[in-house]
C-alpha cells in the first residue's frame, strides 16, 4: 500500500487493447487492487478527480495507488490549460502511467464547472489543455470523449474535437459511442437513453488510421469487446467489469495472449488476501474494499449468500477477514453440495 515516488513509467498504448473505465464512486485504489488482481494487463483508470484537487487538496486520498496497479492511468477534469498541466505533473511525478482527460462526463457539476463533456464544443480550449500536458509531462496524454453533445452533428463535432486534439499532441483516443445530453437527461440516463453508434466511432478509426482509438459505451461482454477490435484498437468496459468482476479473469489470456493469473475466483480471492489484510492493519474497513467485489460470483451457487454476508457482516466496524473466508465458503459449500446432488 506504499505510494511510488518514483519517476513514471509510461505505458505501452498497447495496454489500451483493453481497460477498465473510470467510474465515480466505484473505479477508487482498493477497487483497482482487487482488479489487478484478476487481470495482470487490464489497463485500469482512477475516477476522475479534478485539476484543483489534484493541485489543493489531499494527494493521497485522492490520488493515492498501490505499485501493484501499474498500468494504472489517472484521469482529470478541468478546463484551465495551467491547472490541469500542473495537476499532470504532479500526476506522473506519482507515478502514474498515463494522464487521461475527461470531456464525456455530463454530471451538473462538470457543467458548472465548464468541464467534462460541455468542452465537446470548445475542441480549442480542449487542445490549449492536451498541449499544456504534453510540455509538462514525458507519460502518454489520453482523452476521453463522447461523439457530440445535445444537437451536435456527430460526424461533424467528433472530427473537430479529435483533429484539435491531435494536433495538439494527444496520444490516443478513447470514445463513448453516444452523444451526451446536457440537458433533458440525468447522468444515469446518459449512459442509457442516448442510442449507441459504434459505426461512428469505426469511420474515425478508418480516417484516422495511425491514431490509437479506443471504443467505449454498452460493451458488455469480453466476446464483444473482441469483435470490436477488428475496427479500432482497443476496447473499454464499465459497469460490465465492475458488476462481473470475474470476467476480468480471462482478459490476459484473450486480449493478450498471456496466461490468466489465477486458475478461478477462489484463488484470486486468496491471492487478495494480503492487500486486504494490509488495509485492515492500517486502520482501513473491511467494507471499503468487499463492496467492490459483491458481483463475484454473480449466476453461480451460493452467489446470494456471499452478497448477503458481506452486505450484513461485511460492513460492521470490527469485520475482519474472517468475514470475507466465510462468504466466499457460502458459494464454495453450494457448489460442492450441487457437485453431489449431480
Amino acid at each position: 500500500m506504499s505510494q511510488p515516488n518514483a519517476a513514471a513509467r509510461p505505458a505501452p498504448l498497447s495496454a489500451h487493447r483493453f481497460s477498465v473505465a473510470p467510474m465515480m464512486d466505484w473505479t477508487d485504489r482498493n477497487c483497482r487492487a482487487f482488479h489487478r488482481v484478476l487481470s495482470r494487463r487490464a489497463l485500469l483508470y482512477t475516477e476522475m478527480v479534478t485539476a484543483n484537487a489534484v493541485i489543493f487538496g489531499d494527494r493521497d486520498r485522492l490520488i493515492g495507488f498501490s505499485e501493484e496497479e501499474h498500468p494504472v492511468a489517472v484521469q482529470l477534469g478541468g478546463s484551465d490549460p495551467a491547472a490541469l498541466a500542473k495537476a499532470a505533473h504532479i500526476c506522473a511525478e506519482r507515478g502514474y502511467d498515463e494522464v487521461n482527460l475527461n470531456i464525456g462526463c455530463p454530471s451538473d457539476r462538470v457543467q458548472g464547472g465548464n468541464f467534462g463533456a460541455c468542452l465537446m464544443r470548445d475542441p480549442a480550449l480542449v487542445a490549449d489543455g492536451v498541449a499544456a500536458m504534453k510540455a509538462e509531462v514525458a507519460i502518454p496524454v489520453t482523452v476521453k470523449c463522447r461523439i457530440g453533445v445535445d444537437e451536435q452533428d456527430p460526424e461533424l463535432a467528433l472530427d473537430a474535437l479529435a483533429d484539435a486534439v491531435l494536433a495538439a499532441g494527444a496520444d490516443a483516443l478513447i470514445v463513448h459511442a453516444r452523444k451526451a445530453w446536457l440537458e433533458g437527461l440525468s447522468p444515469k440516463e446518459n449512459r442509457d437513453i442516448p442510442p449507441l453508434d459504434y459505426g461512428r466511432v469505426y469511420r474515425l478509426k478508418q480516417r484516422l488510421p495511425d491514431v490509437p482509438i479506443s471504443i467505449n459505451g454498452g460493451i458488455g461482454t469480453l466476446e464483444e469487446a473482441q469483435a470490436h477490435l477488428a475496427h479500432v484498437d482497443g476496447a473499454m468496459l464499465g459497469r460490465a467489469a465492475y458488476q462481473q468482476p470475474e470476467l476480468l479473469m480471462r482478459v490476459d489470456s484473450q486480449f493478450f495472449g498471456e496466461a490468466d493469473p489465477h486458475a478461478d475466483a477462489f484463488e484470486a480471492v486468496a491471492a487478495f488476501e494480503p492487500y486486504v489484510a494490509a488495509h485492515l492493519s492500517h486502520g482501513g474497513r473491511l467494507h471499503d474494499i468487499t463492496r467492490h467485489m459483491l458481483g463475484l460470483f454473480t449466476g453461480r451457487p451460493g452467489a446470494r449468500a456471499f452478497r448477503r454476508r458481506l452486505a450484513i457482516d461485511g460492513v460492521k466496524a470490527e469485520a475482519g477477514l474472517d468475514v470475507l473466508r466465510a462468504a466466499v465458503d457460502e458459494v464454495r459449500k453450494a457448489e460442492e453440495r450441487r457437485a453431489m446432488v449431480a
